[in-house]
This record gives structure tokens, C-alpha cells and sequence, in this order.
């Protein structure tokens, strides 16, 4: 017979076994309200078949092993020959696998595929966030490769297959579904791409050339093409880079090391050196900033999703382990000090969703080409930069503080939360860090007219609904009015921005109690400087309930 101090009580009980998607219903009514009526049964059986594959056991415990196994790189074989090769742990593939088989580098040949990839996107990264780079560069590299359409011609069925085939190196030619990556950042340049010494030749009239430089940050290593930048004759070009070429011979793409990374542990982020490396022209010499910046803008929005996806897990944690831990003679939820702080968490989480949301359907929008395709595009020129400035930057307050909820529990790593922990600062610094993303808002406010009138458009749907909102908006109508000094207070502006968005968003679309909160906390003043700060008057209860995950 145990002895009693064995016996275990008052622990909560894993969050398994259980449907992620249905689970969340700000994003299941984001789906519902975004997509036209004959889309909305196929799509919702798909999502709850990835949403429950999510919260299964088994993807769980591949989440756990493709990070306690990070990859190794393989630079030579045991007879010395260079094969600059990245072994990944079975985990990763099952991983990535079913992501791809599911579609999420679809997108662009789905209908309604941007809203539905981007909620299986949010869904599935909850499972394990790594191998949501490749998944997310793969995706992005179809519209930066529609500037050559005989490259799109060839590429674009493969990157939007629901095909994987692992990462052994062939020919692309041999292959139903591809992966690629992106290599923009050097040593001496980081963000400021145009400082780039990657150098390009030609080598004929076809847009062939060969690559000499290195590269400092080079995502997915062992995809079976990039897209990258170098100085062409021209200026600075955007060039696709192949792995392996036509003959089944390797591209020179030599991988000097992996990087190692505070989170993001199951992902190889590279730098590779290119050493007579033949690519192909995309776009025309010296616009290459121009060409690659559309890959750039759809990886910025899973930048968004990304950071939303690993909140809601944080929230959906957090929520579950106070709805079984009792203390002080109840449980947790209960107790008007926690819930105040879940709720609080909650309106983070919802908020994030709902606006990485309405931009994939912006997405949906310009991909249909109807008559709200110019505004939509003009919305998202502003609204991406500004929602990727602002979500990524929540997120890792929000994930410590849903950590903190769980006590000692949370800190210890059976919990899963020291990863997300680990993750949650990651989309804030990829794709242009919280500084470049300002002055790209400041960019767009100076010289497209048409995306702040979009912008003023979308936030002024909402007008009248909520007094708080209003006198937000104009508040930041005036903010957006005084020009002195804009780039030094660019952050103040761009979260303003960001936080009338996702008010007018909740205005119209979320219960009142969820809208209410937001408002009255995040626009009209009534808030602290920690989370679990919200009006006590407010509905919290059913503010809480809408973000727990039932199992």
C-alpha cells in the first residue's frame, strides 16, 4: 500500500485530448464571419479535424521531442565530402508533415484559403511553434515569385502542394511539394538590407547568375529553394537559389553553423556562405527590396498569428489549470483576484486573434480582385506593420504573466510553459524588429495617402458604438496631425494605432463584455501597468468562461 504522502491530489490534469479550435471561439467566429456561406462547413470540418490532431497527446509529445532534439548540422560526410546537410528528429517531420498535408503553404491556391490557412496556422503552432518558419516562408514565397511568371509557373504548384517530402535533396523537378526559405540579413547590415556585399554576376541573358557572400541569417536550411538578395550590376536584386540543380547536383550552399537560439530550439536558423552559388533573377535588377517585400509583408502577418497562437495556448493553460487548482478553500477561477488577471490575459489573447484574423481576410479580399480588392490592399500596407509592431510585442508579457498563474508548476518545463516563454520575444524581432515596423507605418502614413484613409475607414466602422473608441479615435486623428517629432514617438503612435484597431474590431464583433473590458481598460485609461489591473464592476466571469478551453 502507497503511503500517503505518494498520493496526489489538488494537481490539475494535463490539457489533452481535446479540439484547439473549437476550443477557441474568437477565432472559430473569426473564421465563421470571414469566409462566404459555402466555404464555412468544409472549412470548419477541416480546422476541428487539425484542431483536435493539435490537441491530441501524440502532437504534443511531438512538440516536446523535436525541442529536447534540436537539429545537428552535417557539413561532411564520414569521407570527408562536403554535403552541408541538417538532420532533424523524426518529430520535426511529423510535425511539418502534417501541416503541409493539411495546407498550410495553400493558401494561395484555396478559396478563402488566406482565413482558412491563417486559423489553421493559429492552431496547429500550438502544438510545437519551430517548424512554423518553414511553413511560413514557404507560404510567403508565392507572390515574390509571381514577379516571374515562368518561375511562378513552376514553383507555385509545388510550394502550395499538400505534399511533403521530407528534405532529402533532389531536384525539384522530381518532387509533387516543396519547401523554401529566405536569406535577406548580413553581418554588417541586419535590418538595413541595402548594405548587403553579397555579390551577383551575370552569367547569361536568361537571368542567370552566380552568388558570392554570406549570409548571417538564413531560415530552413534544408528547403529546396530560397528566395535571397545580393548586389547585381543593377543594385540590390532579389534572386531565387536553388538547392540542388537540374542535373541532381548540389548548389554551392555551404552551412557554416546553426545558430543557437534562446526558444525557437526544434527550428535551424543558418548561416550559409555562396561561393560561385547559380540562382535565378526574380524581378528586375535593383528592385530587389521591392520584390522580396512581398514574401516579407505575408511572413509579418504570420508573424502576428504566430504570437497570437502562442498567447491563446498560454490563456488556454492558464485558464485550465485555475479551473482544478484549489487554494484557500476554492478554486483559483474563482477567486476574484485570479480571474480578474485571466480576464484581463483573455482580452490580450482575443484581441490578437481577431486582428491577425481580419487581415488574413484582407488577404482573401485582394486575392479575389473585386471591387474591395485596392482598398483592402491600401488596409493592409498600414494595418500589418502596425499589428505585427504591436501583437509580438504582448506577447511575451502576456505568456510570463499566464506562466506566473500556474505558480512553481509553470516554471518547471514539464509544464510546457518555459517554451512558449522561450518563443514568445522571437516574432517581435524576425521580419524587422518593433523599430523598423514604426518607421514602416511612418512610411506608408508619408506617401500612400490611400492606406490611411483605409485604415480610418476600417476603425470608423465602429464609430458611435462605444464612447471610449471615439474619443480614441480622435485622440489619434490629432496624434496624426502634429508632425513634429513623429519618428521619435513612432512606437506611441503605431500601439495607439494598433489599439484602436483591435477596439473597433471588438466593438463590432465580440460579446459586449469582451468589448467593454477592452475599451474601458486599453483605450478609455481605466487599466494599471500589470495584467489583473481591469474594473472590478466589469463582467469578468464571462469574459474568463469565453477563453477556457473544455476538454
Amino acid at each position: 500500500m502507497a503511503a500517503t504522502t505518494h498520493t496526489v491530489t489538488n494537481q490539475p490534469p494535463p490539457l489533452v485530448g481535446y479540439d484547439v479550435y473549437t476550443a477557441d471561439r474568437a477565432l472559430a467566429e473569426a473564421v465563421e464571419r470571414h469566409l462566404p456561406p459555402g466555404l464555412r462547413e468544409e472549412a470548419r470540418e477541416e480546422l476541428s479535424a487539425l484542431g483536435t490532431a493539435a490537441g491530441s497527446a501524440q502532437a504534443q509529445s511531438w512538440g516536446i521531442l523535436a525541442n529536447e532534439n534540436p537539429p545537428r548540422p552535417r557539413t561532411h560526410d564520414r569521407y570527408g565530402n562536403r554535403i552541408d546537410e541538417v538532420e532533424f528528429h523524426p518529430a520535426w517531420h511529423r510535425l511539418l508533415g502534417h501541416a503541409v498535408t493539411a495546407g498550410l503553404t495553400a493558401a494561395w491556391s484555396t478559396p478563402g484559403g488566406h482565413v482558412r490557412r491563417a486559423a489553421g496556422f493559429l492552431v496547429w503552432t500550438q502544438a510545437e511553434a519551430g517548424h512554423g518558419c518553414p511553413l511560413s516562408m514557404t507560404h510567403a514565397a508565392v507572390p515574390a515569385l509571381r514577379a516571374e511568371p515562368e518561375l511562378a509557373a513552376f514553383w507555385e504548384p509545388k510550394l502550395t502542394a499538400r505534399v511533403y517530402e521530407g528534405e532529402e535533396l533532389r531536384p525539384a523537378a522530381e518532387k509533387g511539394g516543396v519547401l523554401f526559405g529566405m536569406g535577406m540579413t548580413e553581418k554588417q547590415g541586419g535590418s538595413d538590407v541595402r548594405a548587403n556585399t553579397t555579390e551577383a554576376k551575370p552569367l547569361t541573358a536568361a537571368g542567370e547568375y552566380v552568388l558570392t557572400g554570406h549570409k548571417w541569417f538564413c531560415s530552413a536550411p534544408m528547403s529546396d529553394g530560397f528566395l535571397v538578395l545580393a548586389q547585381a550590376p543593377g543594385g540590390l536584386t532579389c534572386f531565387l537559389v536553388p538547392r540542388v540543380l537540374e542535373d541532381g547536383t548540389r548548389n554551392v550552399f555551404r552551412i557554416q553553423r546553426l545558430k543557437d537560439k534562446l526558444g525557437n530550439r526544434s527550428n535551424a536558423s543558418s548561416e550559409v556562405e555562396f561561393d560561385g552559388t547559380w540562382a535565378r533573377r526574380v524581378g528586375e535588377e535593383g528592385r530587389g527590396v521591392r520584390t522580396i517585400i512581398e514574401m516579407v509583408a505575408a511572413t509579418r502577418l504570420d508573424c502576428v498569428l504566430g504570437s497570437a497562437a502562442l498567447m491563446r495556448q498560454a490563456v488556454a493553460q492558464a485558464v485550465h489549470h485555475t479551473a482544478y487548482r484549489s487554494a484557500f478553500g476554492g478554486l483559483l477561477i474563482d477567486k476574484p483576484l485570479m480571474r480578474n488577471v485571466l480576464a484581463d490575459l483573455a482580452l490580450e489573447s482575443e484581441a490578437a486573434t481577431v486582428l491577425g484574423m481580419r487581415l488574413a481576410s484582407a488577404y482573401d479580399a485582394v486575392a479575389a480582385g473585386g471591387p474591395e480588392a485596392a482598398s483592402e490592399q491600401a488596409l493592409l500596407r498600414l494595418a500589418v506593420p502596425a499589428a505585427k509592431y504591436w501583437v509580438t510585442k504582448r506577447c511575451t508579457p502576456t505568456v510570463a504573466e499566464a506562466l506566473e498563474c500556474l505558480g512553481g508548476n509553470g516554471y518547471v518545463e514539464e509544464s510546457g510553459m518555459p517554451r512558449l516563454l522561450r518563443e514568445s520575444p522571437l516574432n517581435s524581432i524576425w521580419e524587422g524588429s518593433g523599430n523598423v515596423q514604426a518607421l514602416d507605418v511612418l512610411r506608408a502614413l508619408g506617401r500612400e495617402p490611400a492606406a490611411l484613409n483605409a485604415f480610418l475607414n476600417e476603425v470608423g466602422a465602429a464609430r458611435g458604438a462605444d464612447h471610449r473608441l471615439d474619443a480614441a479615435i480622435k485622440d489619434l486623428l490629432a496624434e496624426l496631425a502634429d508632425l513634429d517629432g513623429m519618428e521619435a514617438r513612432a512606437r506611441r503612435l503605431v500601439e495607439r494605432m494598433a489599439l484602436v484597431l483591435q477596439g473597433s474590431l471588438l466593438v463590432r464583433y465580440a460579446p459586449p463584455e469582451v468589448a467593454d473590458a477592452f475599451c474601458g481598460s486599453r483605450l478609455g485609461g481605466d487599466w494599471g501597468t500589470a495584467f489583473g489591473t481591469l474594473p472590478h464592476t466589469l463582467d469578468l466571469g464571462a469574459v474568463v468562461e469565453r477563453a477556457r478551453a473544455v476538454v
